[in-house]
């Protein structure tokens, strides 16, 4: 069920085909306590932080303190499956060039950082093999970054979390204790920035530790699928949380088959106020004739931050993350907006629906007829130019025409002479269950891993 396309967010995700800025969402409870500000996707090609950050924003009720959260801090590395398209984006929060292209965003999430409330930075990472204290071979060691905590010294004055390391050692015990096998659990990994270190003097946490905020990394091993890593940073960060004094709660199970599902949830698009909507995690990898408004820029709204469209070649491409999920191809109308539902009658059953809901079928469907509007179901074979009246089982639709791969959800349109008036989806059921896209599962040696670390 699409939740309010994200209303319930303080920073609305209404935006338009090609934007690729950040976003900043304030989960506030109302209620005193910390202020823990948590970053993901800061390096493009890390799916498991920018996913775990994701889904605070859309699944996460905070009951005390609060979380900021940016899940898409290198946005269009993200969409590009790039470490960083213009450098390494952990590599500027020194000395930065004017005419660096991400000068404006490093700014803006250090005026972020050293905002007042802010009492806490977790930066989120996917880093190469295991982080060991002693080497055991090529892929433990410590010259490893995954499954790790990380400071950059033991200590810093005059914090109620400024025991740096004490605090990743107690936040790990916490993860471990959720984590069945002893081989995935975090370590402690000091990279004693403090003691001169260039690489990690330009990063975002020795940044922040610098302005007298307490900041962590936090590495899931990129020998892990997509799904697994979004797993070990939740864990994480509920340790973080519980450790510091934030109140939480989760609109899912805490297993990898519940993070799985979270992520494919979220996978819903919305345009034009509603009047439009798509489902995206088990949809065809091309989608015809949708009809958008004519001489208007595209306007969508997204259940997760990490849902974009980018226009190319006369087509729009929807992303979630590092993911294609789909490619619209326009056909562009008038809008006509006095209407804003239809009636139907489902299964024997009369109701209304408004654009953009979905309509569960059993069995039929039939659309009430309305003076002065047509109606059309797409790949449904008819003489009649309006459809509405007739009762319309999912035999009488073409499968090739459904939205998504398993031929079960179809458009119903609704048009007032030429001008398009919203559309609804019926999606029919049937003994087989939805079987959404797999996340790409993103590991050592394919485009999406350098084999880099924090």
């Amino acid at each position: 069920m699409i939740r309010g396309l994200m209303l319930l967010v303080l920073v609305p995700l209404v935006n338009h085909a090609g934007a690729r800025d950040f976003t900043v969402h304030r989960l506030d409870s109302g209620v005193p306590g910390p202020t823990l500000l948590v970053i993901g996707g800061i390096q493009g090609n890390e799916p498991g932080g920018f996913n775990a950050a994701a889904l605070m924003v859309t699944r996460y009720n905070i009951t005390r303190g609060s979380v900021w959260v940016v899940p898409n801090l290198n946005f269009e590395s993200i969409l590009r499956r790039s470490r960083g398209v213009h450098g390494d984006m952990n590599r500027k929060f020194a000395d930065l060039p004017a005419d660096d292209p991400q000068r404006e965003k490093v700014e803006r999430v250090k005026a972020l950082i050293r905002d007042g409330e802010v009492d806490a930075v977790l930066n989120l990472h996917d880093g190469s093999g295991f982080y060991r204290e002693h080497h055991i071979d090529s892929d433990q060691s410590p010259w490893r970054w995954g499954q790790s905590v990380i400071v950059d010294k033991a200590e810093m004055e005059g914090h109620r979390f400024g025991n740096l390391e004490s605090v990743a050692r107690e936040v790990a015990a916490r993860a471990n204790m959720r984590i069945a096998d002893h081989e995935h659990f975090y370590s402690v990994k000091n990279t004693r920035t403090d003691e001169g270190d260039p690489e990690m003097e330009k990063t975002l946490t020795w940044f922040a530790v610098n302005q007298g905020k307490p900041a962590f990394g936090v590495e899931a091993s990129k020998s892990f699928g997509t799904v697994r890593r979004t797993d070990f940073h939740l864990k994480v960060l509920e340790g973080f949380m519980e450790r510091m004094g934030i109140g939480y709660e989760r609109d899912f199970p805490g297993t990898l088959e519940g993070v799985e599902a979270a992520i494919q949830n979220d996978m819903e698009l919305a345009l034009y106020d509603r009047r439009i909507r798509l489902e995206l995690a088990n949809a065809r990898s091309r989608q015809g004739y949708i009809p958008l408004k004519e001489g208007s820029e595209l306007e969508f709204a997204a259940d997760s931050p990490l849902v974009a469209v980018l226009q190319e070649d006369g087509s729009y491409i929807v992303r979630h993350g590092n993911q294609e999920l789909t490619r619209l191809y326009p056909q562009y109308f008038e809008y006509h907006e006095g209407l804003d539902r239809l009636g139907v009658e489902v299964d024997g059953r009369p109701m209304e629906a408004e654009f953009g809901s979905v309509i569960s079928v059993d069995e039929d469907f039939r659309v009430e007829p309305r003076e002065g509007y047509r109606v059309n179901v797409i790949g449904y074979i008819s003489d009649e130019e309006d459809q509405a009246g007739e009762r319309i089982r999912r035999g009488d639709i073409l499968p090739r025409y459904s939205l998504d791969r398993s031929g079960r959800t179809f458009r119903v349109e609704v048009y007032r002479d030429d001008a398009f008036a919203g559309m609804a989806l019926v999606r029919f059921g049937g003994d087989e269950p939805d079987r959404p896209r797999p996340l790409r599962q993103a590991r050592q040696g394919d485009e999406s891993d350098d084999g880099s670390g924090r």
